[in-house]
């Protein structure tokens, strides 16, 4: 498979199942509960290398339950920033919804808001050149719903989540930014 990307795409990226591991019926509320996945700082190196703009979307409901707050979010996200330009990659923009599920707010995935968001902030997102990257149907879903190319992000080989909202699967970001870099062509 051949992949045409160039720094005019965005990459958009959820965070947990993604980039760091789960915790099981959990919430990451500390630096210290923060634990990347395998290769993914250095993954991240290299899309920052292929992709113009990285953004991570991501559904905070533990701040809705009042488990954390916004601020202790915010010092997971520099903890992961910093293991990120360590290994020499970055994120443009980090964007969350501390909205509970039930509450079905606009920009809890599914819902768009998030990737409107980031579009304000920065004008050059074409979302039919983005692709957005998850392990959930509700990353997939948003993705689709802004016309972006996704990618299932299923570390256990799973295939059901529906062929017409998933474009890509792969078993981790690792291996996916390993194979776009050794199929991509410039154009």
């Amino acid at each position: 498979m051949t992949f045409k990307f160039d720094k005019s795409w965005t990459l958009f990226l959820d965070r947990d199942g993604v980039i760091n591991k789960r915790i099981p019926g959990g919430y990451v509320k500390d630096p210290g509960q923060f634990e990347f996945i395998e290769g993914v700082p250095d993954a991240i190196a290299k899309l920052s290398e292929m992709f113009g703009l990285i953004v991570v979307v991501t559904n905070q409901q533990g701040i809705g339950k009042g488990l954390m707050t916004s601020q202790d979010l915010e010092n997971v996200h520099n903890y992961m920033i910093q293991g990120i330009i360590q290994a020499g990659g970055r994120i443009d923009g980090i964007y969350f919804s501390p909205y509970l599920e039930r509450e079905h707010h606009c920009t809890r995935k599914p819902g768009v808001g998030m990737g409107l968001r980031a579009k304000k902030d920065f004008r050059q997102i074409n979302f039919k050149k983005s692709v957005m990257a998850g392990d959930s149907f509700s990353d997939l879903l948003f993705g689709k719903r802004l016309k972006m190319k996704t990618v299932y992000i299923n570390q256990e080989n799973d295939l059901k989540i529906n062929d017409k909202l998933t474009d890509f699967v792969f078993p981790d970001l690792r291996t996916f930014a390993l194979e776009i870099f050794q199929n991509s062509t410039v154009g």
